[in-house]
């Protein structure tokens, strides 16, 4: 504990020290500093905040009330009890000490019966102060240590059902991983809130899962879909939806949000519902742009990836109709970063198409 005693009189100085060395609080490890000019003080106070300090109200150049309130403007000093020394019996004074920030008052001459008890007690309720204080960090750290296992879990799960989603499909896992970050990337470009940004990486993977419901012989199949196959194949997005629907975790009501809305097209020629513009949620548009993108220039046993310009252009192209302008323009606003995340999550022909975790966390 941490006891300052500000006065310009050295021998109220002496005096208070030595009242001050007989508290019961010295025996637990009280340390006793006495200050004769209160900008010292202050300047020490900035530097180690006290447990307690004790200040003269009449004082040159800087008297008590201004430096209580100086005080009382450094981080943390609003709960260190202060207690002002004054021969000032006017109650406006007591009254502008009060609004400053004085917590006790002890009157000139100082009666020792009074002073002990007075300082020993608000000792004692700071240090109870500072008990609840760490306890309270500790608490909060270990609800954030509970929480982020819950999320991880949570995101386990999620990562093995988008697994079981892949490997029904030709996509790779690197599709997966790119999509997912070109999705956080347009979102950061939209100015969306990051808490947001990073649902929409952790969401973004679920977008195709209704896959799971899609048979093989369509799903599979090498050639294109036949009139009736395509309508079956499109049934994935109200799948996706329903798998992942009536959930409490936000992350699943995002995941069946983009499920339902990434193959809606902004001009309404899309499915499966047909939706326009606006009408499709915010989180569908970001991922339809980030989907197709990657969709094009990756490689797949049915078609050779496109060049990037050719599907840069497609974007372009079909900006307002297909999609969003506002999602194609932030798309090519972070065109360098697009790039990057192309060239660190490349597919890996020699393994099974899968989602690490470790790829989808906060960068």
């Amino acid at each position: 504990m941490l006891l300052y005693i500000v006065d310009d009189n050295q021998i109220n100085l002496v005096l208070f020290e030595k009242l001050c060395g007989l508290l019961p609080a010295v025996n637990q490890g009280l340390e006793i500093r006495s200050f004769l000019d209160p900008f010292h003080a202050l300047t020490a106070c900035q530097q180690h905040l006290p447990d307690l300090l004790l200040v003269d109200y009449m004082m040159p150049g800087l008297d008590g009330l201004e430096l209580v309130a100086r005080f009382r403007r450094e981080p943390g000093a609003m709960d260190v009890p202060v207690v002002m020394i004054t021969a000032a019996q006017d109650r406006e004074i007591r009254h502008r000490a009060l609004a400053a920030g004085i917590t006790d008052f002890l009157n000139k001459p100082v009666d020792p019966l009074e002073l002990q008890p007075r300082l020993t007690n608000l000792l004692k309720l700071r240090q109870q102060h500072l008990r609840l204080k760490d306890r309270n960090q500790w608490l909060a750290e270990e609800v954030r240590k509970a929480t982020r296992q819950l999320v991880d879990r949570e995101m386990e799960t999620i990562i093995r059902l988008t697994r079981a989603a892949e490997y029904r499909d030709p996509e790779t896992g690197g599709h997966i991983q790119r999509m997912a970050h070109y999705t956080r990337l347009i979102a950061k470009a939209l100015k969306l809130p990051e808490e947001q940004c990073e649902l929409l990486l952790r969401a973004a993977p679920m977008h195709d899962v209704g896959k799971l419901g899609i048979p093989d012989r369509i799903l599979l199949k090498p050639g294109r879909l036949n009139d009736d196959e395509m309508v079956i194949m499109r049934t994935h997005a109200q799948i996706g939806h329903d798998l992942l629907q009536g959930s409490h975790s936000r992350l699943l009501q995002m995941g069946a949000e983009i499920a339902l809305h990434h193959h809606e097209k902004f001009d309404g020629s899309g499915y499966p519902n047909g939706l326009k513009g606006e009408e499709i949620a915010l989180s569908g548009r970001i991922v339809a742009v980030a989907d197709v993108f990657d969709a094009l220039t990756s490689a797949r046993p049915y078609k050779p990836a496109w060049p990037l310009d050719r599907a840069c252009q497609l974007l372009r192209d079909e900006s307002g109709r297909h999609f969003d302008p506002r999602c194609v323009d932030a798309f090519f606003s972070v065109w360098e970063q697009v790039l990057d995340i192309r060239n660190q999550f490349q597919d890996d022909e020699d393994t099974p198409p899968m989602v690490e975790l470790s790829a989808l966390k906060p960068a």
